[in-house]
């Protein structure tokens, strides 16, 4: 038999459970997206070293700085007297290296290039802070709709409690139904810690990468995007990737600068020059007539000699070529990479999104269908109470697992867009 209170309990089973209430000040994935960037230290450190490398090429440009010198040159020991000897003179010269036509424009080119590699590096910075932000913001909207649910399966499981009791209390209902609900109960407790422990180890750890404290609390918007786009096919997303992703602009930044070096390094077998002009002032009479000593212009021009080729120029050339195999090779292998990552995101995503689809559009009606059906079979005693509390604890799971698959769309889409760099 079939009491008022039983009918009425089963009818808040069949209706729309309490959805749980979040906070008004929540942090959008844009916003953390947001945050993150603008306030990252390790980002802004990158920056700075950006900006450092730039002011470099201006330098290594220029010419080196020229010499002054100051002599006093044929002085006599006896009396130091700069009237005694006719050579004697106080000379005050100025001198500058030139180096070979091409190196100065080379060093600036190597140093553009290396502040370069450093931007592209910075830009690989920003897409991996991204993708790690998104992936804890998801993992945050994951625990935050499983705790949700287990919520509203407690007050399930509690209103079932509540009908096993009030059947047992008048003769129609075991003791076993009563005892296997509050287990069940005890069980999404259980499971509530660990879910609850799990969201305040994501939250800190999303805390750190917003550069605040590990302890703030973060609240998420109830209403989060289940739209998974359509990303178009593989091949395309790897022809992008090779134009598109900073690791690759880098590592061919950088062998572009080991074309330079070598480069650089046979320039090393043309001669430097160096260019001088000194001024040297005399005093006293000169004896054979009488006059005053004149004063005397010095010029100098001076040259290396790359002499020892065989033992360094030509050791330098093979290094830097080497320097350049290495970098192409780098280049090839970080290539490789990358694909590897464009295929292998692509493929999480569109397993994810198939399984988000089939869960949302098949698997969870159909539960909530069985339970539907249970709940009313249960209530004319064609089904027993341990199939409708194992048909509900199955449609939870369900349910969790939906948020789980969808969470791990939306992360596997943001490893993708890092793999590809856009």
């Amino acid at each position: 038999m079939l009491y008022p209170k039983h009918i009425c309990l089963i009818g808040m089973l069949l209706g729309t459970f309490p959805q749980i209430t979040f906070a008004q000040n929540t942090l959008t994935l844009q916003q953390a997206v947001k945050q993150a960037v603008s306030a990252s230290p390790y980002l802004a450190a990158q920056v700075k070293q950006t900006d450092a490398l730039h002011e470099v090429a201006p330098q290594v440009s220029s010419l080196p700085d020229p010499r002054l010198s100051v002599n006093a040159l044929n002085l006599p020991i006896n009396s130091f007297s700069s009237t005694q000897e006719n050579m004697t003179q106080w000379q005050v010269g100025i001198s500058q290296a030139i180096p070979s036509w091409g190196k100065l424009s080379l060093k600036a080119d190597i140093a553009d290039q290396l502040a370069d590699i450093a931007k592209f590096n910075t830009d690989e910075v920003r897409l991996k802070l991204i993708e790690r932000v998104k992936h804890r913001w998801w993992n945050l909207a994951y625990l935050d709709h499983a705790l949700a649910t287990v919520t509203k399966n407690q007050d399930l499981l509690r209103q079932l409690i509540r009908i096993a009791e009030t059947k047992y209390k008048v003769g129609e209902g075991l003791q076993q139904d009563v005892l296997l609900a509050q287990l069940e109960l005890s069980k999404l407790l259980d499971v509530q810690i660990q879910l609850t422990s799990s969201r305040r180890q994501e939250e800190a750890l999303l805390n750190r990468l917003l550069h605040q404290t590990t302890h703030q609390s973060i609240q998420l918007p109830q209403d989060v995007s289940e739209t998974l786009a359509d990303i178009g096919s593989e091949s395309d997303l790897f022809q992008q990737a090779l134009h598109t992703r900073p690791l690759l602009a880098r590592e061919t930044s950088r062998i572009a600068s080991m074309e330079n070096r070598v480069l650089l390094a046979e320039e090393d077998n043309k001669p430097d020059f160096m260019l001088g002009a000194a001024y040297g002032l005399r005093s006293g009479v000169n004896p054979a007539n009488g006059q005053n000593r004149a004063d005397l212009l010095s010029l100098r021009i001076s040259m290396t000699l790359p002499w020892f080729t065989q033992d360094k120029q030509d050791h330098q050339i093979d290094q830097r070529k080497a320097e350049l195999a290495q970098a192409e090779f780098s280049y090839d292998d970080m290539k490789d990479m990358v694909l590897a990552d464009v295929s292998k995101s692509f493929t999480a995503y569109v397993q994810a999104k198939q399984q988000t689809s089939l869960y949302k559009t098949g698997i969870i009606p159909q539960a909530n269908q069985t339970v539907s059906s249970m709940l009313a079979a249960y209530q004319v005693n064609k089904v027993d109470f341990l199939n409708l509390v194992r048909a509900q604890i199955t449609l939870y799971n369900y349910e969790t697992q939906y948020w789980k698959v969808l969470a791990e769309a939306h992360q596997s889409q943001a490893s993708l867009d890092a793999a590809i760099g856009r």
